[in-house]
């Protein structure tokens, strides 16, 4: 007889990091630079403040050390870091099997500014999650935003 899975837990990442090299930081501030100097130049200055003040949040956010995240998926809720998600706030799941780094599980929320979830998820666990969200929520294929996507292509 098949065991109930009621609570998986794990911990991990918040993100995949890659080491930054002095050479990172370099274009960085190059490409900010130049990016403030011909919004200035065009008459944007607002815009180039903004590109400056993107460039310094990033360089602050490169050198922060990682954390460990602890993820939980039971029959109420996803919960994330202590941040509670219960399922009647959650629309529809997919778990991506096919990421480079490892399978992720997608979650649509209704939420406005953060309507995606994506928990990484290990090879594990990917079938006792699939039991537990299935039952409780639709399936329906979401994908990793483009922008996340870059930031991870260029090692953010």
């Amino acid at each position: 007889m098949a065991e109930v899975v009621n609570t998986v837990s794990w911990e991990a990442y918040e993100h995949a990091h890659g080491e930054k090299s002095a050479d990172w930081f370099w274009v960085l501030g190059i490409v900010t630079l130049a990016v403030t100097v011909a919004s200035i130049i065009l008459g944007n200055t607002l815009f180039g403040i903004v590109v400056l003040l993107a460039g310094f949040v990033m360089s602050l956010s490169a050198i922060r050390p990682i954390r460990i995240v602890t993820y939980e998926i039971n029959t109420r809720s996803i919960r994330i870091d202590g941040l509670n998600y219960p399922y009647s706030t959650l629309q529809s799941f997919y778990i991506d099997e096919k990421n480079p780094t490892n399978p992720q599980l997608l979650v649509l929320s209704d939420k406005m500014f953060m309507p995606l979830l994506i928990l990484p998820l290990p090879i594990e666990y990917v079938d006792d999650v699939e039991e537990l969200v299935a039952a409780r929520l639709p399936e329906e294929f979401l994908e990793e935003p483009l922008i996340s996507r870059l930031l991870e292509s260029v090692g953010f």
